[in-house]
């Protein structure tokens, strides 16, 4: 008998392993595509976060600003980035991304489904969708911490290099991370970590748990669909058209509330950034104490649209970037859960 129970354990401890292996892939090569597909839209946004100056012609004119701004549109951005660095520039800062969001979507996806089969008491991912949204939110949340603080040095490089512009100020990731180290110590690879994690929290929570909501809506539907047409098929699975719609919406949701303190992170990452005249004022070293001097100084001198900077980049790439991530990590998890078992 206790032979029995030992060997059971045993299997119960290697599908742990081998659940816990195709949510960290899965959720890597989701998270490798969704950034490679979106870079583009995030070094426009990550470009006017940055810029002290309006990002708008209409912004400009309320402000009465006599400098120029470098970037007054997406339109505009697009046009100066590839006439002045190609069509590389808009992969600028790939490598450290892809290093970053790797890992990150791995820990994330990983830690979620812990927390989700802890929290309803089965491993089953058709189980976790009956979990209430208030779990489901704080699953999200408590995994994207996790994530963040596993991966934020690659994200702070990715910030610098896709930020610099040309000429350009770091030619490499190891000179980026080298000068770090030299001018700032280890520390400052985690510069601007404090408004990342609350942001992260109610981001990841709103991303997650608005999107097992927007599934269970689409499921209840399908159902409704099903009963008034007589059909028998009682499927829970949802079309890829289905998930990325889902997906495109927890995106959305959470980029919208959660932007401003993305604006207050990258502006502490680029502290002291010595870029191009062109590119207008830089971010002083130490220019912020904290986040909440931070949140204050960039509202008072740039109001607040300041704190929005980057939306409609941000905006645009997120609901994509949400949808491509949510549906690759669905069909690759499947794949791999159909070839290991």
């Amino acid at each position: 008998m206790r032979m029995e129970g030992e060997e059971r354990e045993t299997a119960a401890g290697g599908g742990q392993i081998k659940r816990a292996l195709i949510d960290a892939t899965a959720g890597a090569i989701a998270g490798g595509i969704s950034r490679a597909v979106t870079s583009p839209l995030d070094v426009i946004k990550i470009r006017f976060q940055v810029q002290l100056e309006p990002t708008s012609l209409w912004a400009l004119v309320r402000s009465n600003v006599t400098a120029p701004s470098k970037y007054t549109g997406m339109l505009q951005a697009t046009k100066d980035i590839f006439r002045e660095e190609g069509l590389p520039g808009f992969w600028r800062g790939n490598v450290p991304a892809l290093l970053m969001v790797m890992p990150y979507t791995a820990i994330q996806f990983t830690v979620l489904h812990k927390l989700k089969t802890f929290a309803a008491g089965s491993s089953k991912t058709e189980d976790h969708i009956q979990l209430s949204p208030y779990l489901s939110y704080a699953s999200g949340a408590l995994a994207g911490c996790a994530a963040t603080v596993g991966s934020y040095p690659f994200d702070l490089l990715r910030t610098l290099l896709a930020s610099q512009g040309e000429p350009k100020v770091f030619p490499t990731m190891r000179s980026a991370f080298a000068d770090i180290v030299r001018t700032r110590g280890f520390k400052g690879l985690y510069a601007g970590l404090s408004p990342t994690l609350v942001e992260i929290v109610p981001y990841a929570g709103l991303q997650f748990g608005t999107y097992d909501t927007f599934k269970r809506w689409t499921m209840a539907w399908n159902h409704h669909i099903s009963s008034t047409t007589s059909s028998i098929n009682t499927d829970d699975n949802l079309s890829s058209l289905q998930l990325f719609i889902c997906g495109l919406a927890a995106g959305t949701c959470a980029k919208l509330v959660c932007h401003p303190l993305d604006v207050v992170k990258k502006r502490f990452q680029i502290e002291g950034l010595q870029r191009h005249p062109k590119y207008g004022a830089r971010v002083e070293h130490r220019a912020y104490r904290n986040m909440y001097d931070a949140l204050r100084r960039i509202s008072q001198m740039e109001g607040w649209s300041g704190l929005y900077k980057g939306i409609i980049p941000s905006t645009v790439k997120a609901a994509p970037a949400g949808a491509v991530t949510f549906v690759a990590y669905e069909f690759t998890s499947d794949w791999l859960e159909s070839i290991l078992t």
